[in-house]
């Protein structure tokens, strides 16, 4: 019943649609947002596109997923360099580590997109869907038991006051996020 958990079985939810979900990132994906575009099948960027992990900025543990799903994508090093830091990367470095698929101008995003998802439906349904079966259930077979450990890793941070460490500057945070962009 807790904030948390819906949280939780929303990010969960979006994880298991029965569908391909192609995410278009078209800004600023920062913590819960990049959760969110972990939990994406496929990721497209416009050239705008940068991403952050700033949870240690703010003083927040991961419930989404984020400590599994972001190394699977660019490996632990580099997950870690993402997390640890809270520097944002843009669309370029996101591509190069395999955060991405594809890097298109702005304007081309959602076209992109919108012929990805065509070419995808003009497969044989039946096929597509058994083989998104197939690649979810390998990546549940170790993800899920690697998000119980971030669950259980945010429990144990906010049990021991982690919440009131929570840095209450947003102003400082937010700045220093501008700084990034610039």
């Amino acid at each position: 019943g807790s904030q948390a958990s819906q949280d939780m079985d929303l990010a969960a939810a979006f994880a298991a649609c029965p569908w391909p979900v192609i995410g278009a990132i078209n800004g600023a994906t920062v913590t819960g947002g990049l959760e969110l575009a972990l939990a994406c099948d496929i990721l497209i960027a416009s050239d705008r596109a940068v991403f952050a992990d700033t949870h240690a900025r703010v003083g927040l543990m991961p419930m989404w997923g984020l400590t599994a799903r972001l190394p699977e994508m660019v490996g632990f090093a580099f997950a870690k360099r993402m997390s640890l830091s809270g520097n944002f990367i843009d669309a370029r470095l996101a591509l190069q580590h395999g955060l991405v698929t594809e890097v298109v101008e702005h304007e081309q995003l959602l076209p992109t997109c919108v012929k990805l998802a065509e070419d995808i439906a003009s497969n044989n349904r039946a096929a597509v869907a058994s083989l998104l079966g197939s690649y979810n259930r390998v990546r549940d077979d170790h993800l899920v038991p690697q998000a119980q450990i971030e669950a259980d890793t945010a429990q144990l941070w906010l049990s021991g006051g982690g919440a009131k460490l929570v840095n209450t500057s947003t102003a400082s945070v937010f700045e220093r996020g501008r700084s990034q962009l610039s």
